[in-house]
């Protein structure tokens, strides 16, 4: 695997029917020595949560974590995951970390929360844009837990749409004056350091945001009270308020003008935290079902041996061994220094979540009415698990991300083919050159007998040949569907959100599969056939079920009954209710 930070996106180049093979194979280990470093985490974090785990119900209902379990979560060194050695930190790669969290999440949903929140997005932005004197005043307290860090974009109009925030930072004399409200922060009420956005180009301007570092100690900070949740009810989530908070211009994180870059950078590099966190949940998960599936007893025999209960269990397996090669993945894309992980790392959160919440809703079909029990542990995991698909960027949010940013250089390169064929009489050498590249690409895409490098894999073991000709037929076929949305909708495309729907769980599930072939190809050369049987049907029933979802996606492009549901939809938005009542 390349560590060249110019290194293309695997998504954004399928939809030109390129596979960059070279960015996934072989699939990615973690190196030796943070190896040894984990396994002593991994023991630490067993030590310190598994005489917790009667408590984690009790601490859900009062929605709190104790003060002397947040200082057993810094005497164990959980809030310097990520931080540089010279500064006090474990200095964590994503690998490492996210497999941390994975650890953390078998216990508690809250508590890995608020690690990952410190970790994942708190001070995250100090890791990445912070300034030498910024790292070295914050970071070893940081890092100790002398300070746990917080992230504050989301206010009560701007969730998804973070341009949209109202919150105010005006230049006076060497300072920033910050003014506004934040909504909904995880670590609010036990915070000291705090990442913020705020306005600094007047409120007609979307774009202009700024962030800041704000400690809670600065005049005019101020927190809400704790917010009472649906799930990850001992997490800490409050308001943050700002009154005439006085801001060193030293405090300004990045440059002036370009929060919103920042915002989504520390956003794109935390999700593999949530990634690790989803993969933990689905391992305990199925720990719990099979051994319920195997002492639940009906009609005189254990419920395991009955196959829809078999069913439910061989589909959790699949989709934590998917979410888990394709979290993996983004992680080395990540420490190798690659600048184009966004769209990955995007649909890693969007699957790894929804597997989640399938994997949860089951494990608790199958525990029947202990399931719904609160002296068991899946209604709390269930509750715990609804909010992955909202927070650090709501799925459907996402889904048009994939789509659009995957897209734009298909767009971009439309775009070049028809302003180089306006004006081909000027400059034929040029219009040509573009068109013939372009129509290169087309013809690839359309016919295996084009001889084009990159349109085939050529390094996966022989035994996934069935597999590998199934990707890079839909490989072809989405980029034909991309080439054909682009050029019906061209500019239009950001409004048409059931085709972009459509075209990012295409991609959505092409990584997925491509990781998953990667881990499996790179165990087979390893182990042998004989030692991945289980990792080949894990990968067969993947391949088949990526392909039945990717072809009805493609079959509604032409043919769909878009315009009638949003007739409906239109319908009971203009009644504000249901229409019809078999009682007149």
């Amino acid at each position: 695997m390349p560590s060249n930070a110019s290194s293309p996106s695997f998504i954004s180049q399928l939809c030109f029917g390129t596979i960059e093979e070279d960015l996934i194979l072989p699939y990615p280990k973690m190196k030796p020595a943070e190896q040894e470093t984990f396994k002593a985490i991994r023991t630490s974090i067993e030590q310190l949560l598994k005489p917790h785990d009667k408590d984690f119900r009790s601490w859900d209902e009062k929605g709190e974590l104790p003060a002397e379990f947040i200082e057993e979560l810094r005497q164990f060194g959980l809030f310097s995951l990520v931080i540089p050695e010279a500064h006090g930190g474990m200095a964590l790669s994503a690998t490492a970390y996210s497999r941390t969290l994975q650890e953390i999440a078998k216990y508690d949903g809250s508590v890995a929360v608020t690690v990952g929140a410190h970790s994942s997005i708190g001070m995250r932005g100090l890791l990445l844009f912070g300034t030498d004197e910024q790292k070295a005043k914050f970071m070893p307290k940081l890092a100790t837990g002398e300070m746990i860090a917080a992230f504050c974009l989301t206010e009560p109009g701007a969730g998804s749409d973070a341009a949209s925030i109202k919150t105010t930072a005006v230049k006076d004399g060497d300072d920033w004056v910050l003014n506004g409200n934040k909504l909904w922060i995880t670590n609010g009420g036990i915070a000291q350091f705090f990442t913020v956005f705020a306005k600094t180009g007047g409120q007609a301007d979307r774009g202009n945001m700024t962030a800041f570092i704000v400690t809670r100690d600065m005049p005019g900070v101020s927190i809400g009270p704790h917010e009472d949740k649906m799930g990850i009810r001992a997490s800490s989530t409050t308001t943050v308020h700002f009154d005439n908070v006085r801001v060193p211009a030293s405090m300004v994180m990045g440059e002036v003008g370009k929060g919103f870059k920042v915002a989504m950078k520390i956003l794109n590099s935390g999700r593999t935290g949530l990634g690790g966190g989803v993969v933990g949940g689905m391992k305990k998960l199925i720990a719990l079902s099979t051994v319920q599936a195997k002492e639940r007893v009906q009609f005189g025999k254990p419920i395991a041996e009955f196959g829809l209960v078999k069913q439910k269990i061989g589909q959790m397996v699949v989709d934590c061994y998917a979410t888990e090669s394709a979290v993996n993945l983004v992680n080395e894309l990540i420490d190798s220094g690659s600048q184009e992980y966004a769209v990955e790392a995007a649909i890693a959160k969007v699957f790894g979540s929804e597997a989640m919440w399938r994997s949860v809703d089951e494990a608790l079909q199958i525990a029947g009415g202990n399931g719904f029990m609160r002296e068991f542990p899946y209604e709390r995991m269930l509750r715990d698990s609804r909010i992955n698909r909202i927070y650090e960027g709501a799925n459907e949010i996402l889904r048009l991300f994939i789509a659009l940013t995957a897209m734009n250089e298909v767009g971009s390169e439309l775009k070049e083919l028809a302003d180089s064929l306006k004006g081909i009489f000027n400059n034929p050498i040029k219009g040509f050159g573009v068109l013939s590249e372009y129509a290169l690409r087309r013809a690839s895409m359309a016919t295996t007998s084009v001889k084009r490098e990159k349109t085939k894999f050529t390094k996966l073991q022989p035994a996934l040949e069935k597999n590998q000709l199934v990707f890079e037929e839909l490989t072809r076929e989405l980029a034909g569907a991309v080439d054909k949305v682009l050029r019906k909708h061209g500019k239009n495309i950001i409004g048409k959100q059931f085709a972009s729907k459509r075209l990012a769980d295409i991609m959505i599930d092409l990584w997925v599969l491509a990781a998953t072939m990667s881990r499996v190809s790179t165990a087979l050369q390893e182990k042998g056939a004989t030692a991945v049987t289980k990792e080949l049907e894990i990968l067969e029933v993947l391949t088949g079920q990526v392909r039945d979802r990717a072809r009805a996606n493609l079959a509604k492009f032409d043919d769909n009954d878009d315009e009638l549901i949003k007739s409906l939809a239109d319908d009971a938005l203009d009644r504000e209710s249901f229409r019809w009542d078999n009682v007149d």
